[in-house]
């Protein structure tokens, strides 16, 4: 695979595009890279290259802010059964067929768009009352364990809890790093991260870095909304595609 020069140009591509999303709105690399991955190597390969660039560009996001004691006295209970149940999610993973949770990615991927160009309000759809927490943390991370999606309902959550916009940006990287990380020792343990798709995982850094600082360059010359319009768009054909895709068979 990592002698592939197709297969790595590919990626590097990916990455780059995804970056520069990130880069303009300040979200959307694992969503773009999975449903563009995805369409190529597959759902098992694309979770496991995402792993490295969303750990390492979500890391400062996490970090900075001022609000991660806050965030984590807040929101443990969401987060330790977002990590638990990502084991749960990759077992289901490594055991069924794998072409039923492409399509799953595909409706996911299709309602965050539809959501997106629509306001249709994702933090009303979340689970509330006492145990909100723990019950939209576990389904967090079945769902990140099955598709290497953690926007739903995780973020949709978030959102709900009518955070400051600061500190909602801070607890969606502390979000993503946890989940990821806990999705990359899980897929070990099932052994569905090879040796070989970590070093092209820690490779892609490297473009998904390039694009954020294009990303950030293009934002002050391009429309936030009509960029964001175009990005959902995007995401709402490949997520039809996947899931098209998926019952083709």
């Amino acid at each position: 695979m990592l002698l592939d020069p197709l297969l790595l140009v590919s990626v590097a591509l990916v990455f780059l595009v995804a970056g520069t999303v990130k880069g303009v709105i300040g979200m959307g690399m694992p969503t773009v890279s999975l449903a563009l991955l995805t369409a190529t190597v597959g759902l098992p390969s694309a979770m496991a290259l995402l792993l490295a660039p969303t750990i390492i560009t979500n890391i400062w996001q996490a970090l900075v802010g001022g609000y991660l004691q806050q965030i984590l006295r807040r929101l443990w209970p969401f987060l330790l059964a977002s990590v638990v149940t990502v084991w749960l999610g990759v077992g289901v993973l490594a055991r069924v067929d794998v072409r039923w949770l492409s399509g799953l990615l595909g409706v996911l991927i299709a309602f965050y768009a539809l959501s997106g160009l629509f306001n249709l309000g994702l933090g009303k759809l979340v689970s509330r009352g006492r145990h909100a927490a723990p019950v939209n943390g576990a389904l967090t991370g079945l769902i990140t364990g099955m598709t290497g999606s953690s926007v739903f309902p995780g973020v949709a959550y978030l959102q709900s809890l009518g955070l400051p916009r600061d500190m909602l940006i801070q607890a969606m990287g502390v979000l993503f790093v946890v989940t990821t990380m806990a999705l990359g020792f899980s897929m070990g343990e099932q052994r569905l991260l090879s040796v070989e798709l970590a070093l092209l995982s820690l490779g892609a850094v490297i473009p998904a870095i390039l694009g954020m600082q294009l990303g950030q360059r293009l934002r002050q010359r391009l429309s936030e909304v009509t960029f964001r319009r175009v990005f959902l768009t995007g995401l709402l054909v490949m997520g039809g595609y996947l899931l098209l895709r998926s019952l083709a068979g």
